[in-house]
């Protein structure tokens, strides 16, 4: 398998995206694991609260299906229940994905259902933690969730829990003047109130 390769900020191939919206917060070191060029594709950020409503999740894995087919690149650190049934149905298509987890790199032993994707450079795995980060945290999630924004060109938001962390993330995403997109329905009032724009299909990701 692939070794893990550190991209110091200083190199040449450090995402410039982390420099313009993060600045000094920019982490010092990625800590990658499989293709690196996916780095330099187009990518939609997915992000959905732990607790989701039900009419929200069936419209969500509409959603991902349609992305896996039309072979768009999605970002995400794939952590709460949705995220993950998300990555799940991704990683049976052919379009790359990446993943950012709140820890380290699971380098050493790797899930299986990661293998083939890696094997195949359909799947990158970057982190900004090193070995001692073995779990994620508040602290690591939040750091976390910054640099997917950051890498992503656009962020997909399925449900944000309106007293929940992640609305207060999309408020910053929307200071950043990062592209906010959800489905217009009730549950997601408060993002669209707050600037989200309403997802039209993948004439959504045509432009700004």
């Amino acid at each position: 398998m692939t070794e893990i390769v550190t991209i110091r900020k200083s190199d040449e191939g450090y995402p410039h995206a982390l420099h313009r919206y993060l600045g000094d917060r920019a982490p010092e070191q990625l800590f990658a694991l499989g293709d690196i060029a996916i780095l330099r594709q187009k990518t939609l950020a997915l992000f959905c609260s732990v607790k989701c409503p039900g009419n929200i999740i069936l419209k969500t894995y509409d959603l991902v299906r349609e992305l896996r087919d039309a072979g768009i690149s999605v970002i995400s650190g794939f952590h709460s229940p949705m995220e993950k049934e998300c990555f799940d149905l991704l990683l049976r298509g052919q379009q790359p994905v990446l993943w950012c987890p709140a820890f380290r790199v699971p380098a050493k032993r790797p899930r299986k259902k990661y293998t083939e994707a890696l094997s195949d450079s359909r799947l990158l795995i970057v982190s900004c933690f090193g070995d001692t980060i073995q779990r994620a945290s508040a602290e690591t999630t939040r750091i976390r969730n910054d640099i997917v924004a950051a890498l992503s060109d656009k962020i997909f938001v399925a449900y944000a829990d309106p007293d929940g962390k992640i609305i207060g993330f999309c408020r910053r995403m929307i200071d950043m003047e990062k592209p906010l997109l959800t489905f217009d329905m009730p549950a997601n009032a408060v993002l669209l109130s707050i600037g989200a724009r309403p997802w039209n299909g993948i004439a959504s990701l045509g432009g700004d």
